[in-house]
């Protein structure tokens, strides 16, 4: 059972990475992948197409009273986070306490464990975010 759920995760490439498409017909950018475009609905596919793992905070809560499996991270923020490619998707964040998380607050992805899973206690990771790191020069 644990080998079974380990090599999903391992074959399920959106789980740890930015791995969207862009549509051929007008160009916008999806995450996760879909089979019709979000924007013109046509139904070519694309090749993948990996995003920076930059953006910003575009509105973030704090859940206290998390589901089955993420108890011990509670409280912890959840954010929509805008891409600079123009999606929006859900993440948790990281390194950063709740209080001094902002709208606009430039971020960036990490892998990190999202939580345990099972009698066998199968870690899991995913893709979380956190402040971007200033630049070194």
């Amino acid at each position: 059972m644990a080998t079974e759920i380990a090599r999903h995760w391992r074959l399920n490439s959106q789980r740890y990475r930015l791995v969207g498409e862009v549509c051929p017909k007008c160009g916008v950018k999806m995450f996760p992948p879909r089979d019709v475009c979000t924007d013109c609905l046509d139904d070519s596919r694309q090749p993948d197409f990996e995003f920076s793992g930059h953006g910003e905070v575009y509105s973030f809560t704090t859940v206290h009273n998390a589901p089955e499996g993420y108890q011990e991270s509670a409280p912890y923020t959840v954010a929509l986070i805008k891409l600079e490619e123009g999606p929006l998707l859900t993440a948790q964040l990281t390194d950063v306490e709740n209080s001094e998380v902002e709208i606009g607050m430039p971020v960036e992805m990490v892998t990190r464990k999202l939580r345990t899973q099972g009698e066998e206690g199968v870690i899991i990771y995913g893709y979380k975010f956190r402040p971007r790191l200033p630049v070194a020069h």
